[in-house]
C-alpha cells in the first residue's frame, strides 16, 4: 500500500516485547470495547479495547507471529494475531469483518487514542466496569 494514499495518521501497534508490529495509515473505521468471554480470556482483563482497520489501510505486519483461530459466542469464526515471544494479542480478523482487520488499541500506546464508541457483548460485563454515557450499548 502506499501510504500517502491515505489522508491521516500513520500508526503502529506493537506488541509487549517489541518483536511484533502492525502499521495502519488513516482513520479507524470504528473504535470498540467487547465484554464477551471470549476477549476476557484473549485479554487476561474485563474487556477487549480493539480498532478497526480497512485491510488497505495496513502498510506492513513485521515480526514472528502466530494465530488462533476461534469460534465466537455469535457462531462465527475469529483468527487470532498474537507474538509468540510474550503473548500479546496485536490484532484479528474474523467472520464478522471481512476486509478489516480489528488492532488491539493498547498496543498503540497513545493516550489520546479515541474511545471505544460501542461496547459489545455489555450484559458480561463485569458489574463495575461503567463504559461512560458516550458509549453505545449492544448486546
Amino acid at each position: 500500500m502506499n501510504t500517502t494514499e491515505r489522508p491521516g495518521a500513520i500508526r503502529t501497534a506493537r506488541c509487549g516485547c517489541g518483536g511484533l508490529a502492525i502499521t495502519v495509515a488513516g482513520e479507524p473505521r470504528s473504535v470498540y470495547a467487547c465484554a464477551c468471554t471470549e476477549c476476557q480470556r484473549a485479554t487476561g482483563t474485563a474487556f477487549s479495547y480493539r480498532a478497526v482497520f480497512v485491510d488497505d489501510a495496513v502498510a506492513s505486519v513485521e515480526g514472528e507471529r502466530r494465530t488462533w483461530r476461534r469460534t465466537g459466542d455469535a457462531g462465527r469464526w475469529v483468527e487470532q494475531t498474537f507474538c509468540p515471544t510474550c503473548g500479546t494479542l496485536l490484532f484479528m480478523t474474523g467472520g464478522g469483518l471481512p476486509g478489516a482487520v480489528s488492532v488491539s488499541a493498547g498496543c498503540f500506546t497513545d493516550p489520546d487514542f479515541a474511545p471505544p464508541a460501542t461496547l459489545f457483548r455489555a450484559r458480561r460485563k463485569h458489574r463495575w466496569f461503567d463504559p461512560g454515557p458516550r458509549t453505545r450499548i449492544s448486546d
